[in-house]
């Protein structure tokens, strides 16, 4: 009896899917280390509570940037971390392992995910593609010869790409997405405002009240920060079109990527993209109105997949219950 389990890697969330029971970790990608000893402090949402609050002597970083390793030994110490919490006490068999990876990534970052993995207690680690898992997450049937457009918007990279025959026909990958959503929210807030906010508090603005177009009926928030001029704490009210102006830039980094997926897509597969529109997937697809900003764009309709942050998870699950069927569709095996 091996145990399975399929993890979504994120640059912002790690979820972890055990077949049976589902989603049985959704924590935040963030470790904290010890400076002095080297010795991992906390993972997950116990360490995402350090963000931007720790002592000299602490580092809470995201070992993974725009979906690739960053920081080789964090992001094992965090695999061993979530593979031990998911499976529970004592095992008698290593797991198998089935990571969900952005389409784009090189053959060496590949290696070092599959590296880590194998590092972090693996029996053997399966690699497949994002757009490829968001797309069986979201019940859509990639094996057959038919045109399936998916666009997973995710913490670090955006992957757009057109499935058929179980494989990817077309696809693009661009560094944008919650995290740079977050990063240009904060320097909106700095240059208008005046005021300096953390990562989390951009992070809530955005969630909160966050839109890809301008709402009907305006939404505010209350935001504290510290104010540029004096340095002290300052309170300001911020509305949904300070966050809709704010991210703008990204959001047509993103419209460019579809449109460039579009453009290279074979007529007979546009054809049924049309007929059957555009599935948004991941985390950042929660955004209110990005699927209405992408139908604008494109003149496709767009639709948000049920449950858009479990799309990936689910679908490595799903895959690694079904080696058998879906083969062609994943990558590398060790």
């Amino acid at each position: 009896m091996t145990n399975k389990i399929g993890i979504d890697l994120g640059t912002a969330n790690t979820l972890v899917y055990v077949p049976k029971r589902g989603i049985v970790i959704n924590e935040p990608s963030v470790v904290a280390v010890s400076i002095t000893d080297k010795k991992v402090l906390a993972v997950g949402n116990e360490a995402n509570e350090m963000l931007g609050r720790t002592p000299e002597t602490i580092v809470a970083s995201r070992p993974l940037k725009d979906g690739v390793i960053a920081d080789y030994k964090t992001t094992e110490s965090m695999l061993r971390y979530f593979i031990n919490k998911a499976l529970g006490g004592v095992r008698l068999f290593r797991p198998e392992v089935m990571i969900a990876v952005p389409a784009g990534i090189t053959s060496t970052e590949r290696r070092a995910v599959i590296d880590a993995t194998l590092q972090a207690g693996a029996k053997a680690a399966y690699i497949i593609k994002e757009p490829i898992a968001a797309a069986i997450g979201a019940n859509i049937p990639i094996g057959s010869a038919s045109g399936h457009m998916i666009i997973d918007i995710g913490g670090g990279t955006t992957e757009v790409a057109v499935i058929s025959l179980g494989g990817i026909v077309t696809n693009t990958s661009v560094r944008i997405g919650g995290s740079r959503f977050d990063f240009a929210i904060s320097e909106y807030v700095r240059r208008k405002y005046s005021l300096a906010i953390g990562e989390k508090t951009a992070e809530d603005l955005k969630i909160s009240i966050g839109s890809a177009l301008p709402l009907a009926e305006k939404m505010i928030l209350d935001i504290r920060g510290r104010d540029m001029v004096s340095g002290l704490p300052r309170t300001i009210t911020a509305s949904s079109d300070d966050v809709t102006e704010a991210i703008q830039e990204e959001l047509r980094g993103i419209i460019l990527a579809v449109k460039d997926v579009l453009q290279d897509t074979p007529p007979e597969l546009s054809a049924d993209i049309i007929d059957k529109g555009m599935v948004i997937t991941g985390g950042s697809g929660l955004l209110r109105n990005v699927d209405k900003l992408l139908t604008k764009a494109t003149g496709v309709p767009a639709y948000v997949a049920d449950d858009p942050l479990l799309s990936v998870a689910k679908g490595t699950g799903i895959a690694l219950e079904n080696l058998e069927s879906y083969k062609r569709s994943i990558l590398e095996t060790k």
